[in-house]
């Protein structure tokens, strides 16, 4: 089976990668891309399974890894990776596989674990979870439909930039069924907590304050147990503080990209 990524790639200067999240594809950045080509090499990654990216079965964090590094095995330069949800999971665990490679990570409303336990309850009901993938059966549509309104409740701008993610939602064609179902049991099972403090990469967390997928409390633990990590938290934002806040994001984000 072909497993080749596609990528998506825009201006000069060092490189950034830029991996989306679950059921999304990397046309769901929105204006970021192109902002950020005025000074970089952007690379924006299709995962496997997403928009035009062929599947990968099983549509695991080390598969995915795998695939990243065969895409990127000729780039010299190391990497600055930009993970929003899911794939700030990935980003991580990019980073755990080669540290050499990852000079920096931006984890946007990204979380060590997404669903909630007995010792972590800035997450998700692991109820709603599985909800999502009962329903994912029956109508997958209208649950990537409802996921995505979940992400943008309670933001300031989030009408606006529903509509833009909806838009843009089935531009590039259905995700494989295989990567929903995988993806979201990933997103159910993994536990990142363990491992972040052997995170090398200086890590911005951003958050948005009303973000209720990843709450702010999720994304001020990991900052805080990543060795080089800092929040920025986006005043009245929700799960997608670039599409909502694209000046208040873009501003946290060059501020720590433009640092030596």
């Amino acid at each position: 089976m072909n497993h080749s990524l596609h990528v998506e790639v825009a201006g000069q200067g060092p490189p950034l990668v830029l991996l989306h999240g679950w059921a999304l594809h990397s046309g769901l950045w929105g204006r970021l891309p192109t902002s950020l080509a005025r000074r970089h090499r952007v690379h924006a990654v299709d995962l496997p399974g997403h928009g035009r990216s062929a599947p990968l079965t099983p549509f695991t964090a080390d598969a995915v890894v795998e695939a990243l590094e065969r895409r990127f095995a000729a780039e010299r330069e190391p990497l600055t990776v930009v993970g929003w949800s899911l794939g700030g999971q990935l980003a991580m665990a990019w980073a755990f596989a080669r540290p050499d490679r990852i000079a920096r990570l931006v984890l946007v409303a990204t979380t060590p674990r997404f669903v909630e336990g007995e010792d972590w309850n800035c997450a998700m009901a692991r109820a709603t979870l599985e909800r999502f993938a009962a329903e994912l059966e029956a109508g997958w549509r209208a649950t990537v439909l409802r996921f995505l309104t979940l992400q943008m409740r309670g933001s300031e701008h989030g009408p606006s930039a529903l509509a833009a993610m909806r838009r843009e939602l089935f531009a590039r064609g259905d995700p494989a069924r295989s990567a929903l179902r995988e993806a979201l049991a990933l997103l159910a099972t993994t536990d990142l907590r363990p491992r972040v403090g052997d995170l090398a990469p200086p890590a911005l967390v951003v958050a948005g304050t009303r973000d209720t997928l990843v709450p702010v409390s999720a994304c001020r633990w990991l900052a805080g147990a990543v060795p080089n990590g800092r929040l920025a938290a986006i005043e009245a934002a929700a799960h997608a503080p670039f599409l909502s806040h694209p000046e208040a994001f873009g501003g946290v984000l060059t501020a720590f990209l433009d640092e030596r």
